[in-house]
């Protein structure tokens, strides 16, 4: 265990120095925050609605299961892939 928290800290420093170094680091950083940002928060609230809010937990087994073992609603009437 005590190895893993070394690999796990050396690496940590790496990056953190690395960033620190560079002249672009800091935006850098932020660029990617900012995006994790979009991607996570916004578009989740946005197009990822929950599907399964305010069922209980035997609905929401009971949907699942029916969404697993049905076929899809509407399926490719010809083959979709040029060969």
């Amino acid at each position: 265990m005590k190895s893993l928290r070394h690999r796990l800290a050396a690496v940590w420093h790496f990056y953190r120095d690395s960033f620190r170094n560079m002249t672009w680091g800091r935006p850098l950083v932020w660029l990617i925050l900012l995006k994790f940002f979009i991607l996570f928060a916004i578009l989740r609230v946005f197009f990822f609605k929950p599907t399964l809010a305010g069922l209980s937990d035997e609905e929401r087994s009971r949907v699942v299961g029916e969404r697993l073992v049905s076929p899809p609603a509407d399926p490719p009437t010809e083959n979709t892939y040029n060969l």
